[in-house]
């Protein structure tokens, strides 16, 4: 896990209503996840959410029979809340849990927002120490 990353995934519970996020792996393993959530919690929530999202793709053609549809959003509604997971670039998954009384124009333009500044931190290479060359 990432832990450098969960100050972003905490900036996303800033909007009200917003509870817990996680980063996922398309294999199910923990990534990040935001202080609030217990690290146990949040491996069997990476988890689950792996196969939601990909249980999402494989009744993609329920909506629409035409071959290229893309998955964009999964959103599970409980009577307490909501959960949302989308991709985060290649291979990983932004999950969030908000209250039943989210705003959810607001909630997902920030999961958004936080997708564009995770794919730029996902994607850049570690720079490497020039001392520890040999």
């Amino acid at each position: 896990m990432n832990n450098d990353l969960s100050w972003m995934l905490d900036s996303a519970l800033e909007v009200p209503g917003a509870r817990h996020a996680i980063l996922v792996s398309a294999d199910g393993l923990l990534m990040a996840r935001s202080n609030d959530v217990e690290r146990d919690q949040a491996d069997t929530v990476a988890a689950a959410m792996s196969g939601m999202q990909s249980l999402s793709r494989t009744v993609a053609g329920f909506c629409d029979p035409r071959p290229g549809l893309e998955w964009r959003q999964t959103l599970v509604e409980f009577n307490g809340g909501w959960v949302f997971l989308i991709s985060a670039g290649e291979g990983a998954y932004l999950a969030l849990s908000a209250s039943a009384d989210v705003d959810m124009a607001d909630i997902t333009f920030r999961m958004q927002q936080l997708v564009g500044q995770l794919g730029k931190v996902l994607t850049t290479p570690p720079r490497e120490n020039a001392d520890s060359r040999v």
